[in-house]
């Protein structure tokens, strides 16, 4: 077996390789740059004592981690990726109960091509409404009396240029992860998230190690605390990557002298098809209450409303893992299709023992996988509300949000899926993979 050392100098010996790698370095480079130019009109001095004083366990806290703090630093970056998710959740619910969406998804390539450009219009419309809910944000922080947009700068032509940049910003976002993932290595928008939550994970170190040298955390306690986390998002990720395999038997033709079928196969079915996904999905959608609430910082009924959806409350938790085992579901049902499969397997002369082709054969499969997936989905939204919870037991937000279930499952994910996809690129050009099998296990991305 190859050593580490050995697939490393392999990878850089096949020239594509290289230069999708370095292609890829090279353009997320540039999205860590983007979050640290910070807009024009805002004193940053004030900027960074005020994003200080702002709680790290609300929406806005937890939004900073997913776009590796261009929010705190009132970036051109400062929406991320998450607008652009936004429109595509809207675009593939779209496509399970409007007709017009669903005669996209079945025109094939012409029909892609139509709905990848109304997801570009929707996010364009999303970011221009959260660019303008993250003006009145800005212009409603305050430090000592002195907001941090200065007013002799605020006013109709400041708004409107900032919400110009940031739409800028996210539109740059959403083609920069185009094009890592068309010319790069990965899948370009979740490799931008993972990018961010690795790059808050020093400030959060930095943040505990701070509070536990003031006195007000015990290391003892938080060492067990994390790792009994740990300990449970292993054993959930270990759960949700077992399978079910339904036998299927190939019966016997005979065409000419050759003999095909009289076989027997296996279907795999995932107890977490849609792999990390859902939480993604539904931590998207979870930011869109807060975007609307900063349009209302003043108001005290808003106020109110608000608490319910921060970031530690229950009723946050509760809408938070409803969604998300809505989302595995829903990704589930459009990763895999029952129906096709069945029918796929009618033509080629395949059937499930005691099972009809045709219409029993995918009520039989549907509803295996339908009993295999709700588990699945329990425990995704287990480990992703559970730093909610541990945020309770005294460790700070930024540090429990990092190694919360959310951060950890996106960044496992997203790294196996991308370890994969070098795993192939070795095993093409007969190179010795990470693993001698050549047949890494990765997580849908």
């Amino acid at each position: 077996m190859a050593t580490v050392q050995e697939t490393f100098r392999n990878i850089f010996k096949i020239h594509e390789l290289r230069q999708r790698i370095l292609y890829t370095l090279a353009l997320l480079l540039i999205v860590r740059i983007g979050a640290h130019i910070t807009l024009p009109g805002i004193d940053t001095t004030l900027l960074s004592e005020a994003m200080r004083n702002q709680s790290a366990n609300s929406l806005f806290g937890l939004y900073d981690l997913f776009v590796g703090g261009a929010f705190s630093n009132a970036a051109i970056l400062a929406l991320g990726i998450m607008p652009y998710i936004s429109a595509s959740i809207i675009i593939q619910l779209g496509g399970a109960v409007i007709p017009y969406f669903q005669k996209l998804q079945r025109e094939g390539e012409d029909g892609r091509k139509k709905i990848t450009q109304l997801t570009r219009y929707g996010t364009v419309l999303i970011s221009a409404l959260q660019s303008w809910g993250v003006t009145i944000h800005l212009m409603s922080l305050q430090v000592n009396n002195m907001p941090i947009v200065p007013e002799a700068v605020r006013g109709i032509t400041w708004t409107l240029s900032t919400i110009v940049l940031l739409v800028a910003g996210t539109v740059f976002t959403m083609w920069l992860g185009e094009q890592i993932t068309d010319k790069g290595l990965g899948n370009g928008i979740s490799l931008i998230i993972f990018i961010g939550i690795i790059n808050r994970f020093p400030f959060a170190l930095i943040d505990e190690y701070r509070l536990i040298a003031a006195g007000q955390r015990n290391i003892v306690v938080e060492v067990v605390i994390l790792v009994v986390m740990v300990l449970v998002i292993a054993g959930v990720v270990l759960v949700t990557q077992g399978t079910r395999r339904i036998p299927v038997q190939y019966a016997k033709r005979v065409v000419g002298r050759k003999v095909y079928g009289g076989v027997t196969q296996y279907i795999p079915l995932r107890v977490n098809t849609a792999g990390v996904m859902p939480i993604i999905f539904a931590q998207a959608i979870m930011f869109l209450p807060s975007t609307l609430l900063s349009f209302f910082p003043n108001n005290e009924f808003v106020a109110s409303i608000a608490g319910y959806f921060n970031y530690t409350s229950l009723v946050y938790a509760f809408i938070y893992a409803i969604m998300i085992i809505f989302f595995t579901y829903f990704y589930t049902a459009i990763a895999f299709n029952p129906q096709d499969v069945a029918e796929n397997m009618k033509k080629q002369g395949g059937f499930i023992p005691g099972i009809r082709p045709g219409k029993q054969t995918s009520e039989f499969i549907d509803n295996i996988l339908t009993k295999i997936t709700l588990p699945g989905s329990v425990f995704l939204a287990i480990i992703a509300v559970m730093p909610s919870f541990i945020a309770k037991f005294g460790v700070s937000g930024s540090f429990a949000s990092f190694f919360g279930g959310t951060s950890l499952l996106i960044m496992v994910g997203v790294a196996l899926d991308t370890l994969q996809q070098i795993e192939s690129h070795l095993l093409m050009r007969h190179y010795d993979g990470f693993m001698k099998s050549g047949k890494m296990k990765s997580r849908r991305s």
